[in-house]
């Protein structure tokens, strides 16, 4: 067992799906939180992911050491990192609308950076940096399994948010080249409950449960965020640094997890297959509602693209280095699904 006395842990992107998860996890092992955030309003995601998991929500959310807090207020930042000894860097701005690119770096890439910074200069031991598959490269052949050695490609036709994920990657291994320990995970789509409206997979079950007509047979990869939250703590308590970790569970078509997340909604699956000529039409009347109406991107060219692209991960390091058994994605489907079904 890791000794935590005196431990201080900086938790930054808490009120988030991996973040709300993670403090939970991390209230278990009774050490020291701190919690940046930047609008009180989200708070209340926090207590009611909390509210799934325990009778005592409020109890447990009142433990946690609250700091607003802004990735590029330097100063701010500072006064949250002191005392503290290990870091937790979940905080990240996500879209994938092409006009949000400046927004993107400034939160993910220079964000970063004030975060690695600050580790160095408050001689943090160890930082863990939440990434995503999205900065991990890509084979030609689609059957050949992408893992922490597929080389990016910066030619490619990549999202602002891989491409400002990546520069935040870039800043992480900086840090490490002046000394800080650090870890990196790569997880893939994360299933988790609470955040409905949000984006990510909260917003694709509800948008399968109020009725989806249309399937894609692109593949890529699956986690549940207890995994995440699980695989990040064992990795911060280990003696492994200076390395990074694909994290999925199962590689699913997307037409795969529609019908699972359907059957398990009780609501009818998607019939209808969006045939890849059928998305190049959808994605640049996308563009022209955009640039004639000012109405927000909701498919870019290079979502659109993902949709049909077959991604398949290889998450082995991580099982080797940790004998880490992922939960079965059926398993989170249910899980995930039941939660949203009581939250309505």
């Amino acid at each position: 067992m890791p000794n935590f006395k005196d431990q201080l842990v900086l938790v930054t992107g808490g009120t988030g799906l991996v973040g709300s998860h993670l403090l939970f996890q991390l209230l278990k092992s009774n050490i020291p939180i701190r919690s940046i955030y930047r609008n009180k309003k989200t708070l209340t995601r926090v207590k009611h992911v909390f509210s799934y998991f325990s009778d005592n929500a409020e109890v447990l959310f009142n433990k946690i050491e609250w700091v607003e807090a802004d990735l590029n207020n330097v100063p701010k930042l500072s006064d949250a990192f002191k005392g503290v000894t290990h870091v937790y860097h979940c905080a990240a701005y996500i879209s994938f609308e092409p006009n949000k690119y400046n927004t993107l770096r400034k939160v993910n890439i220079e964000g970063t950076a004030n975060i690695v910074n600050l580790c160095i200069s408050h001689q943090i031991k160890k930082l863990c940096y939440v990434s995503s598959v999205a900065t991990v490269g890509h084979h030609s052949d689609p059957e050949k399994l992408i893992n922490e050695q597929t080389d990016w490609n910066p030619e490619d036709d990549n999202s602002v948010y891989a491409i400002t994920k990546y520069g935040a990657e870039l800043e992480v291994w900086r840090g490490t080249q002046e000394g800080l320990n650090a870890v990196i995970v790569n997880p893939g789509i994360i299933l988790g409950a609470g955040y409905w409206n949000e984006g990510g997979s909260g917003s694709l079950f509800k948008r399968i449960f109020k009725g989806m007509r249309y399937y894609t047979n692109g593949i890529t990869g699956y986690i549940d965020v207890w995994d995440v939250v699980n695989a990040m703590e064992q990795l911060m308590n280990s003696n492994i640094k200076n390395e990074g970790f694909i994290l999925v569970s199962e590689n699913l078509s997307f037409k795969t997890l529609q019908i699972k997340t359907a059957k398990a909604l009780d609501v009818k699956p998607p019939t209808k297959e969006a045939k890849p000529w059928l998305l190049e039409i959808a994605w640049r009347l996308d563009w022209l509602n955009h640039k004639i109406l000012g109405r927000p991107r909701n498919l870019s060219k290079q979502n659109a693209k993902s949709a049909v692209r077959i991604s398949k991960f290889d998450a082995s390091k991580l099982k080797k280095a940790l004998d880490f058994k992922f939960k079965p994605i059926n398993d989170s489907i249910e899980e995930v699904s039941q939660l949203y079904l009581k939250d309505l």
